[in-house]
């Protein structure tokens, strides 16, 4: 089949190379795609975001399948439109995708099916937020309420930091109609977990687990990021924490989804936090697959995903073969120095041919372009080099023998991703 693959960072990287792999697919397009999905798939500068521009190209090149890996588009309702004109998708409609693109809505969604969730107010001006922050003690948790591309959730120490940064985006437009609202939360500790559930509307399946490193320097210090690593499975989970998940947050979810009347095909993110005694509670949906999470979950599942994502489209996932995961992976994000803060880009990347000629490591790209004959950074996440092993440790070590490989200047990565884990 024709498949269109929308996005172009390092998630999409990924899909791309699980896509390319299954002989179901044909042929393989990507919009806009990056330097890594060059050798997999045609790429087209279209905005992935635009209905009538997908519906068009697709229509064009009569694609069979179209998946979508951000979750901007899924919130402009290009999966709707898709849907309209016939074309399966891989991906909710603009009602599912509200759990992602409204964190007053999700956190609403939440309370009002019973999922187990950190007590909150949804604030719209800065009495409000203080109010909800004098009620809670440090640290303070603050998140806009729309898509503010991973930078909308905000952990901080003083309860003088927690207003400024609410009276920030409430009252002078620090990230525009994204943070017109607010939520305030409790501060939850533990160890977090992501959770990817596919379902087609009817019924679901997870593919492995895993857990992402946010903060940007060793020791888990520094500022959040959009994730500076991840691993997966996890070997801290057992069989018990996995049902009760299922039992307490996916399934009470999708159920939730039918019973309001959105009809959800594609992924569910459940990002969780696990306590000492091991409680749970979901921080927050996304609906779509996580990045850098997908990276490193795709190569530990061993099932055809587009297989997978045209059953979820389709309506015939119960008839998809499920089986277990295989190999461990550990991926290392290589960031651009400075980042999430401000970064250059334009740097030649070397190292990329010797690395694809090594066993179990894969490079997806993220922010990357072609120049001339060689690759250059374009973004903040530029690579994530990703090894694969039977165990965490030798998945680790491959990692970052392919992470040596590769340079450019003024490249930053953790040096600690999935170490002291433990085995898999």
């Amino acid at each position: 089949m024709k498949t269109l693959l929308l996005g172009g960072g390092g998630r999409e990287s990924a899909i791309a190379w699980a896509l390319a792999k299954s002989p179901m697919v044909s042929e393989l397009h990507c919009a806009p795609g990056n330097a890594g999905t060059l050798s997999l798939a045609h790429n087209h500068e279209i905005d992935p975001c635009d209905p009538q521009e997908v519906v068009e190209f697709a229509s064009r090149q009569q694609v069979d399948l179209v998946v979508i890996g951000p979750e901007a588009p899924l919130v402009a309702g290009v999966a709707d439109a898709l849907r309209a004109k016939g074309i399966p998708v891989f991906g909710p409609g603009r009602a599912g995708a509200k759990l992602e693109g409204s964190k007053a809505f999700a956190k609403e969604f939440m309370k009002s099916h019973g999922i187990p969730t950190a007590p909150f107010r949804v604030c719209t001006t800065v009495r409000e937020a203080e109010e909800a922050l004098r009620m809670r003690t440090a640290p303070f948790v603050v998140k806009a309420d729309g898509l503010a591309a991973g930078k909308g959730a905000f952990l901080l120490d003083t309860f003088e930091e927690a207003i400024s940064t609410a009276r920030d985006l409430l009252e002078n437009g620090m990230l525009g109609e994204a943070g017109e609202t607010v939520v305030i939360e409790d501060f939850l500790p533990g160890r977090e977990l992501t959770i990817l559930a596919v379902s087609d509307g009817k019924t679901f399946r997870l593919l492995p687990e895993s857990q992402d490193h946010k903060r940007a320097f060793d020791g888990d210090l520094g500022p959040n990021t959009g994730g500076m690593g991840a691993f997966s499975p996890v070997p801290w989970i057992d069989s018990q924490l996995k049902e009760t998940i299922v039992r307490t947050v996916v399934e009470p979810t999708l159920a939730g989804l039918k019973k309001d009347g959105i009809d959800f095909r594609g992924v569910l993110y459940c990002g969780l936090m696990i306590d000492r005694s091991g409680s749970l509670n979901l921080l927050e949906y996304n609906v779509r697959m996580g990045d850098p999470e997908t990276q490193v979950v795709l190569p530990s599942f061993r099932g055809d995903f587009a297989h997978v994502a045209l059953a979820c489209a389709t309506g015939e996932l119960a008839s998809v073969a499920w089986p277990s995961a295989s190999d461990c992976s550990v991926g290392v994000v290589m960031a651009s120095g400075g980042y999430p803060g401000k970064y250059e880009t334009g740097f030649a990347i070397s190292g990329l041919d010797d690395l694809a000629a090594l066993e179990n490591v894969i490079a997806f790209h993220a922010g990357t372009r072609t120049k001339g004959t060689g690759v250059v950074t374009s973004g903040g996440r530029v690579l994530t080099v990703v090894g694969s092993g039977p165990t965490l440790g030798e998945a680790r070590e491959n990692a970052y023998n392919g992470v040596r490989m590769i340079d450019f200047s003024k490249a930053h990565y953790r040096k600690d991703i999935a170490s002291g884990i433990g085995g898999c």
